[in-house]
């Protein structure tokens, strides 16, 4: 059997032994009253960035969309395709989470394409879904520093959602932003009081 398959098998065993077996199994119970996340995470689809194993979570932890670069489109009520946007719907108006987190990373292959657009070659949908972020100094940005930018833009675009922007106000919902550095295995969470980012830990809180 290949490598990579046999490993993901037995990690499934090792989930069926921690989660799933017995009558007061965490999926038992999840099956019988529901999801009740409090957390969402938007997170990008790149294999090195789980959010559930970056913090360690359980299931029924995290309520979590992954798309290229984890970008939050704009509001929109048109006929198009709209799987984010359907998923913050979800999360927030029928699950009532309390925390929205948006989390970038370093080294995207998504703010690449962005920025490098030349080399990103022949594509259906990548170039378009990235536009969401585009500045127009895009392409004299450092990768990690416009991913950083990005996710101001995706925050952003989480106040053009009516029902986001009302939970915001009325202090019913708080959206972090969160970059995750892969080569340190560290998240920097941005303060909106202090116009920066500085590191996630139990001696900082983020709240905002």
């Amino acid at each position: 059997m290949e490598k990579s398959l046999k490993k993901i098998i037995n990690g499934y065993m090792a989930f069926r032994n921690k989660y799933a077996i017995g009558d007061h199994s965490v999926m038992h119970s999840l099956s019988r009253a529901g999801q009740q996340p409090e957390i969402m995470v938007v997170a990008c689809c790149d294999s090195r960035v789980d959010p559930a194993l970056i913090l360690q979570c359980d299931p029924g932890d995290l309520f979590v969309v992954r798309n290229v670069a984890n970008i939050v489109p704009p509001y929109s009520k048109d006929q198009g395709y709209h799987d984010t946007n359907a998923a913050l719907e979800f999360g927030i108006r029928h699950l009532k989470v309390k925390h929205l987190i948006i989390l970038g990373h370093s080294q995207c292959g998504g703010i690449n394409a962005l920025i490098h657009q030349q080399a990103l070659g022949d594509n259906d949908f990548i170039a378009r879904w990235v536009s969401l972020v585009e500045r127009k100094d895009a392409h004299f940005k450092e990768p990690d520093y416009y991913a950083k930018l990005a996710l101001t833009h995706s925050y952003q675009n989480c106040l053009t959602f009516p029902w986001i922007k009302s939970a915001i106000e009325n202090k019913l919902l708080s959206v972090h932003l969160w970059f995750f550095n892969i080569n340190e295995g560290e998240i920097l969470t941005y303060s909106h009081a202090q116009g920066k980012y500085q590191k996630l830990g139990s001696d900082t809180t983020d709240y905002e």
